[in-house]
């Protein structure tokens, strides 16, 4: 039986295993599998959208596009801060229930690509019940610091899909 639970966080692991995009946020550094990434964007005009929440910036024309922006900070409910020549857009692909919505999403800066193998990943550790971790696929052990990866389509659920493309 404890030889099968290993078996099985191994493949789980494993699955997480690959290319990331890191970037900080409040000093913690961060990290979206890279196939959710579309592009990487300077800050440009954002129109803001009436009655949208306060994590939603507004929307962008990207190449005729128009997406919605979110700034991750506030989404994280972490402190607001002044954008600086370093903060930019990560715009990523979101997949809800029924669709795939492209999305913008605010950050302080973006580090690197990193590839990271699955046994350098270690699953969420447990915050309590009341803590929702869900989006967080687990935590990189990479030269000596954690990076928190993350689930990009968890981060935004279905809810606020709907919400950004209603505003």
């Amino acid at each position: 039986m404890e030889t099968e639970v290993m078996d099985q966080a191994v493949r789980t692991a494993a699955n997480k295993e690959g290319k990331y995009l890191t970037f900080a946020l409040a000093g913690e550094e961060y990290g979206i599998g890279i196939l959710k990434v579309k592009e990487i964007i300077g800050l440009m005009a954002i129109t803001t959208v009436p009655q949208t929440p306060s994590y939603v910036k507004g929307v962008i024309n990207l190449r005729g596009k128009v997406i919605p922006v979110a700034d991750l900070r506030l989404k994280f409910g972490m402190e607001p801060m002044e954008y600086t020549d370093r903060t930019c857009i990560i715009v990523v692909e979101i997949r809800g229930a029924e669709r795939t919505v492209l999305m913008g999403i605010v950050v302080d800066s973006v580090s690197e690509v990193l590839n990271i193998k699955g046994s350098e990943i270690e699953d969420t550790p447990n915050f309590g019940s009341k803590l929702n971790t869900a989006f967080i696929l687990g935590m990189a052990k990479t030269n000596g610091s954690v990076k928190i990866l993350l689930d990009i389509d968890r981060v935004f659920r279905e809810e606020d899909l709907n919400m950004v493309e209603a505003g």
